[in-house]
């Protein structure tokens, strides 16, 4: 059947840019020099033609600096309205962006011309799981940092449209106390998912083999929040030489999902925290199937001399715990099955260059022709509304 009338499209991954103001309007005063703010800054210009990018001089472009440090793009792949031959042309002012990506009314607009209900957004400047803010000299700053950007998308963003907006906020991974509180703090204020980093080992944080996170894990269970794993936060992109070109790292994201699922699965994650539920952002649902056969194989042939549960297999804990999202996916739709119908949402991925705005309904529509009703539903925002405790108004 194809997507109802009755169906809501909820989008489980998108994106914000963050107004330039953001940290100026929350920080105390004494550190408005040092936190995040937009600067002017001269910066290198290329323009992109079928033989890759070339250098045209310098522009005037609009940057933040935290710290003293630059980070340069405001509007990391906020391509939203733009056509794929322009793509690559990072936005380097606001005008540059349609006003959606960083104004919460016009996100509003957008998504009724896309046709979604509702959406969650990740962080932009400080990256999708708030990994920037480990960066921080200051650690006081940094935590106002990372309490500001949750109280915007609690206070101004999605409040601005509290049935259209869901609101997901990050922690100050640096101190598993302080994270455990921010957790409580933000679910008291109305907040329904967690971002985490994908693999906290390349940040130079504790694995989820140890015990570190326990106190996070907990206070996730306990506010009924999942952990929304997008790829990229481990800060590792899958590249394969220093001279491959950015479509090869673009083609293989979906490893990061791979290689997180691998990790929690044969973890003791979910032996310790069996309510836990992690959210696979933007890792697509058609390389489940076949992750699922081989880890059962692994562990009925290895797990004997290896320090990982004797008893439960890793497909039934990814049954329990763990959700993917996909925004187009012909083979993970066909074997919705095997992957677990009541383990996958859709996503949009808006402003980015993945996104299909401003047609993603009819895009999921057409994609839904042959598949039963029941289960369209659950894909499109049964899932998504469960998972996130997020009730139609």
């Amino acid at each position: 059947m194809p997507l109802q009338s009755h169906m809501h499209l909820i989008s489980t991954d998108d994106h914000l840019i963050e107004h330039p103001r953001l940290w100026s309007d929350r920080l105390p005063k004494k550190f408005l020099e040092a936190g995040p703010k937009i600067i002017e800054k001269e910066m290198p210009k290329s323009i992109h033609a079928g033989d890759g990018a070339r250098d045209t001089g310098t522009k005037l472009a609009e940057v933040w600096q935290y710290e003293g440090r630059i980070y340069p793009y405001i509007g990391l792949n906020a391509v939203a309205g733009k056509t794929p031959e322009e793509y690559g042309a990072e936005p380097t002012r606001y005008e540059d962006m349609i006003p959606g990506c960083y104004e919460p009314k016009a996100r509003v607009a957008d998504m009724d011309i896309d046709g979604v209900q509702a959406t969650l957004s990740f962080p932009s400047f400080p990256r999708f799981a708030g990994t920037v803010f480990l960066d921080g000299q200051d650690k006081e700053l940094a935590l106002l940092s990372v309490q500001a950007w949750n109280d915007y998308v609690l206070d101004e963003w999605c409040a601005s449209a509290p049935d259209r907006l869901i609101p997901l906020v990050i922690l100050p991974l640096w101190s598993v106390e302080e994270a455990t509180k921010e957790v409580y703090r933000t679910a008291a204020k109305g907040a329904k998912a967690i971002s985490f980093p994908e693999n906290p080992s390349p940040l130079g944080l504790p694995s989820f083999h140890t015990d570190h996170w326990d106190p996070v894990f907990r206070a996730s269970v306990d506010t009924g929040m999942p952990l929304c794993v997008h790829f990229g936060t481990s800060g590792k992109a899958p590249i394969t030489a220093p001279e491959a070109p950015m479509a090869v790292m673009t083609s293989l994201f979906g490893c990061n999902s791979m290689y997180a699922t691998a990790d929690l699965l044969f973890s003791p994650t979910f032996h310790n925290h069996p309510d836990l539920k992690f959210m696979l952002s933007e890792g697509g649902i058609g390389w489940v199937p076949y992750m699922l056969e081989r880890m059962d194989a692994v562990w009925a042939k290895h797990r004997f001399y290896q320090n990982i549960n004797q008893r439960i297999r890793p497909s039934d804990l990814f049954a329990k715990h763990l959700f993917g999202c996909f925004i187009e996916d012909e083979f993970g739709i066909a074997n919705r099955a095997i992957v677990g119908i009541d383990n996958i949402t859709w996503e949009g991925d808006y402003p980015h260059s993945d996104s299909n705005w401003p047609n993603s309904r009819k895009l999921v529509h057409d994609s839904m022709l042959d598949v039963p009703d029941d289960d369209v539903h659950k894909m499109v925002e049964l899932n998504a509304r469960r998972l996130l405790n997020f009730p139609r108004s």
